[in-house]
């Protein structure tokens, strides 16, 4: 089968010359002799065709116009209109004073309604036209038109009228097309609906399925598209596609398969089917064809019937979610090695608790809970661990955001408290410190937090930006610490002083410091979350602080959540 455009179109054409070529030969011996008794005698056939459908024989120079004083044409005329398939009648001009034509009068009609509601005109013989013309026909320009064909004996080709009339109650509407001609000094006029409601569902049906269909006359050469077909290749209605034209619109790689169905039609192989891509008007449009030959006399196929189907827009989604199918699976790896990469970082960076403080009279445990099993971490993070002026440091922040940006700032708040905590200054100015580096970043960014620190006294000294207040779980009952010293969020308010309050402990006091992300709930007010998290931590009593931590991480996971969070835990042995 060709794989060109140019050889598709030779085979074409050699085919369809093959056809016609041996239709010919059958048709040239099959034809009368001249000599047979059932050939016409020369001139024969002439003269029956010029019959006239009055009834009067005439000879071959005779024709109605000229028949002799017997002989009416226009009863010949009126004669042939009940034959007339569409709606016609005979005009005569009614002109006034000036002669310009003001009406017609309905010589002649048929019977032909061309909507169930119209009167035909056969009984309307003797009326004026445009006084039993519906409303809109005067204004459609019909009466200068018919006046025009009289004059200038020039046919009309077709006007449309909207014609509106109320009958029985209801408004009735329907569009006609009228067609004219000149007969002497009156009017033949012919009209017609725009469209039959079968032929308006049936372009309908075509539009809503993507539908059309066209045939093509393979000895004539004629072509008919359905407006179906018309908008699927974007063609004029008066110039449909000859095969050979499909062929220039074809998609390079999709030659051979259509010549491959065209070659099945041809052959009488009946249905056929296939699917093409066709170039048109820039864009390629994917098209199912289902062929049917028709055949002739011979058997042979003499005209070929095409269904088409447009996949375009399907095709068109379809390549979108291909598109969209990729981009989530390359978003899909992207998160998981980015959750990976902030795993493996959170784990660097959050190690449970450091055993030197043991030395200190303090046992501490920590979890970090995500919201979801696999979501990437956030900028939630803790600090447990001996000072070299033995001094326990006890913090707990949140930096804003999700992800490796909120990893990354969570590491850098973390290691730089962590520096300046080194440095034996107190809570308030460690914080003071922090949140000048915080405000100088180039990006906008805030953080919360609350650092504090327990030395041999068991005195808890410390200051809050902006973050939860610890709980304190003291013999069997919980309540916050006292907050008139907190300060705004860390990157807000440049310059401004961080205060440290003490609070002394007891032995067997556990403090627990938290994140928002814990008692945060979606429509629901903080303080119930707070309420909430201090009567769990309360039922942990006399639980060792990895008990607690393990209970309040049971507690998180079976209620709805919706951010990452820290638990800190540390008993005062």
């Amino acid at each position: 089968m060709p794989s060109d455009v140019a050889s598709l179109k030779a085979f074409i054409e050699r085919e369809i010359t093959t056809l016609r070529a041996d239709v010919r030969r059958a048709t040239d011996a099959v034809a009368p002799a001249p000599g047979r008794p059932d050939a016409p005698a020369p001139g024969e056939g002439a003269r029956e065709a010029r019959q006239c459908p009055c009834g009067q024989g005439h000879g071959a120079s005779h024709s109605c116009v000229d028949a002799g004083e017997d002989h009416d044409p226009w009863r010949c005329l009126c004669a042939t209109l009940p034959g007339i398939p569409v709606s016609a009648a005979l005009l005569a001009p009614v002109r006034d004073e000036s002669g310009a034509v003001t009406d017609f009068v309905i010589r002649a009609g048929n019977h032909i309604r061309s909507v169930e509601w119209l009167v035909p005109p056969d009984q309307q013989v003797g009326q004026r036209f445009f006084e039993v013309a519906r409303t809109g026909a005067a204004a459609s320009g019909l009466l200068s038109a018919l006046s025009e064909v009289l004059e200038t004996g020039r046919a009309l080709g077709g006007l449309v009228v909207d014609y509106t009339e109320e009958r029985y109650g209801r408004l009735r509407r329907v569009q006609l097309v009228h067609y004219a001609a000149a007969c002497g000094e009156q009017v033949l006029t012919t009209w017609r609906p725009v469209r039959s409601q079968a032929e308006l569902l049936t372009i309908d049906a075509q539009h809503l399925a993507s539908m059309g269909w066209g045939w093509w006359d393979l000895l004539s050469g004629g072509v008919s598209w359905s407006e179906g077909l018309q908008r699927i290749f974007r063609t004029d209605p008066a110039l449909p596609w000859t095969l050979l034209e499909l062929c220039d619109h074809l998609v390079a790689a999709d030659v051979s398969p259509f010549g491959e169905f065209i070659a099945s039609v041809l052959a009488g192989e009946e249905p056929a089917w296939t699917r093409i891509r066709f170039l048109v008007l820039g864009e390629v449009r994917t098209v199912d064809l289902l062929g049917r030959p028709v055949a002739g006399t011979d058997g042979r196929p003499w005209a070929v019937q095409i269904v088409a189907r447009d996949l375009t827009p399907q095709m068109r989604s379809r390549r979108r979610l291909v598109e969209k199918q990729v981009e989530t699976e390359q978003l899909r790896q992207q998160a998981a090695a980015e959750r990976h990469v902030a795993s493996a970082l959170r784990e660097a960076l959050l190690p449970t608790y450091s055993e030197g403080l043991a030395e200190l009279g303090l046992t501490a445990a920590a979890a970090y809970l995500p919201a979801e099993p696999d979501a990437a971490v956030g900028g939630d993070w803790y600090k447990c661990r001996p000072l070299p002026n033995r001094r326990a440091l006890i913090a707990i922040g949140d930096a804003s955001g999700h992800g490796l940006d909120a990893v990354a700032r969570m590491a850098q708040q973390r290691y730089a408290m962590a520096g300046l905590a080194h440095s034996g200054a107190c809570a308030g100015d460690v914080t003071t410190w922090l949140n000048e580096l915080v405000c100088s970043e180039p990006a906008p960014a805030t953080a919360t937090m609350c650092v504090g620190h327990v030395g041999d006294d068991r005195v808890f000294r410390w200051t809050c930006a902006g973050h939860p207040a610890p709980l304190l779980l003291r013999d069997g009952h919980v309540f916050a610490l006292p907050t008139d010293h907190r300060g705004p969020m860390l990157g807000v308010l440049p310059g401004h002083d961080y205060e440290t309050a003490e609070f002394p402990l007891e032995g067997g006091d556990v403090l627990l410091l938290y994140t928002d992300g814990v008692v945060e709930r979606r429509g629901q007010d903080i303080t119930d979350g707070i309420d909430a998290l201090a009567r769990a931590l309360t039922g942990s009593s006399g639980l060792p602080p990895q008990g607690i931590i393990d209970r309040l991480t049971d507690e998180y996971e079976r209620t709805a959540h919706d951010d990452d969070a820290c638990l800190l835990a540390v008993r005062v042995d």
